[in-house]
């Protein structure tokens, strides 16, 4: 939902309650910090840690600055390794995809939404047990056959790691992507 000259995306995940997405800096990044009290509400802003910063009260601590990327199409393989099952489940839009190692684990996930031409992955994630199997790039395959529109762009935040690696397939860093929390030290018992 567009608030504060951003996005609010509610992921109600155990990492985090929501989100606020910011394109550009923007003042009212300040006025919204000023009444967030929770340690799982994050602010995030496509430049550098400095930059979100200058714009926060005091109390707020930065997470290691990421990197938005983009790519103009992605071809990569579905086929999951033997035993692995996939399950595919969208609500309102957004995408969760769900791989499942033999024994019942769950071996790799990731979401993903689309909006205004923008295909956006997110928590692309495979457990340690099971890297070096493709199930993460089978996660983003998956995901990217979601699409509503075969002309949406490719986007996704990542971690210095990540980058390198999203580099070698084609993606290109469009922006530093600055991430801000509030320690659970600093926050109000009643807003925990």
């Amino acid at each position: 939902m567009a608030t504060h000259g951003g996005w609010r995306v509610d992921t109600r995940s155990d990492a985090e309650w929501c989100r606020y997405v910011f394109a550009a800096p923007d003042n009212r990044i300040a006025d919204l910090a000023a009444t967030i009290g929770r340690p799982d509400v994050l602010l995030k802003l496509c430049a550098a840690d400095a930059v979100l910063a200058a714009l926060l009260p005091a109390g707020w601590q930065l997470d290691p600055c990421s990197w938005f990327m983009t790519a103009p199409e992605i071809s990569v393989r579905t086929a999951l390794p033997t035993g692995y099952t996939a399950t595919i489940q969208t609500t309102e839009g957004a995408h969760q995809i769900a791989i499942t190692a033999p024994d019942g684990s769950l071996a790799a996930s990731g979401y993903a939404a689309e909006i205004n031409g923008v295909f956006c992955y997110d928590r692309i994630v495979t457990s340690a047990d099971h890297r070096r199997r493709g199930l993460g790039t089978a996660v983003m395959a998956l995901l990217g056959a979601q699409r509503a529109l075969d002309t949406s762009r490719h986007a996704l935040v990542a971690t210095d790691q990540g980058r390198a690696l999203y580099e070698t397939l084609g993606w290109r860093m469009l922006a530093p992507y600055a991430t801000a929390f509030l320690p659970a030290a600093s926050c109000r018992p009643s807003d925990i």
